[in-house]
């Protein structure tokens, strides 16, 4: 009597393999996108962000390595958000000492600093390790239509 043994390997299709990314590889393959904040969702606009900070949108995602592209946010300050969130929204910090935490509006935070506000909600979808703090730093954000980064040549993205 002959007993054969499966292993996993050999039920695979073996015309799908992992791609493994390299930290080269995925420099070399980097791009940078360019995305238009005016009149869109905060929430869902700062997750697309995300997914593009990350990776994720590339087949070739590798959760270890950065293979994510840069992103370049243009007119911060139309973003919006719905419901009752532009009258009830709390922006909060804490200085570190007794009595020390400050409280700010939305609509306060939107006129004094409109980056702060898409940074925020980018920041706390990002991985909370090294690597996502690497992945921030490939974030550019401007209050206005004109921004710094032509030499990247990014790509307008649509929706």
């Amino acid at each position: 009597m002959m007993v054969v043994r499966f292993s996993f390997g050999m039920l695979m299709n073996h015309s799908q393999n992992t791609v493994l990314v390299t930290n080269q590889q995925a420099l070399d393959a980097r791009k940078w996108f360019l995305f238009d904040a005016s009149n869109k969702t905060l929430g869902r606009f700062a997750a697309e962000v995300a997914k593009v900070l990350m990776g994720k949108h590339r087949p070739d995602y590798t959760p270890n390595i950065d293979t994510g592209d840069g992103v370049v946010i243009i007119n911060a300050d139309q973003i919006k958000v719905t419901g009752m969130k532009h009258a009830r929204k709390i922006y909060r910090s804490y200085t570190g000492f007794m009595g020390g935490l400050r409280e700010v509006p939305y609509e306060t935070m939107l006129a004094r600093k409109p980056t702060y506000v898409l940074e925020h909600a980018i920041l706390g979808m990002m991985p909370k390790s090294r690597l996502g703090r690497q992945q921030l730093k490939k974030l550019r954000i401007y209050a206005g239509a004109q921004h710094e980064v032509e030499a990247q040549k990014p790509i307008p993205v649509n929706g």
